[in-house]
């Protein structure tokens, strides 16, 4: 139960857990600048400060960009979460790589297909490949938890 960098997993979880937060912060960020650029800003304060309450409103694009943001702490947290879990149970370090390397690319995909606004289905099957693997290891813990008893 080796929570450490040395443990094959762990490393994988770790390194993989840091890229899905870094792309949450640069997607805080490009709200951020979407915000700047659009003169819509969420609070009264704000938009005076930028030129008047005028701006105190909503952007379509700045609105796609918070939605996303919303549906990535839906999802990573909760990753990151069961992926520290299971990997307390010092599973087999490829099929952990393979379960950590799933769920960040199809985080990626759904990105892409969200901020791009890509033809359906892509978005809904990127986001349902990201969940596989979280319940995959969500179902590794709750057999190793009942079978522990």
């Amino acid at each position: 139960m080796s929570l450490e960098l040395r443990n094959e997993a762990f490393s994988s979880f770790v390194l993989y857990a840091t890229l899905l937060l870094l792309k949450m912060y640069s997607l805080a960020i490009l709200t951020g600048q979407l915000r700047l650029r659009r003169k819509a800003f969420a609070n009264p304060e704000d938009s005076i400060r930028h030129g008047g309450l005028k701006y105190c409103r909503k952007d379509p694009d700045v609105e796609r960009c918070r939605r996303l943001h919303r549906n990535d702490m839906e999802c990573v947290y909760p990753f990151l979460f069961i992926g520290v879990l299971y990997c307390m149970l010092e599973p087999s370090p490829s099929i952990a790589k393979i379960h950590f390397r799933i769920f960040f690319l199809a985080r990626l995909l759904h990105t892409v297909a969200y901020l791009f606004a890509l033809k359906a289905p892509i978005r809904s099957l990127a986001y349902t490949l990201g969940q596989i693997p979280c319940f995959s290891m969500a179902i590794k813990i709750l057999v190793n938890v009942a079978f522990s008893w």
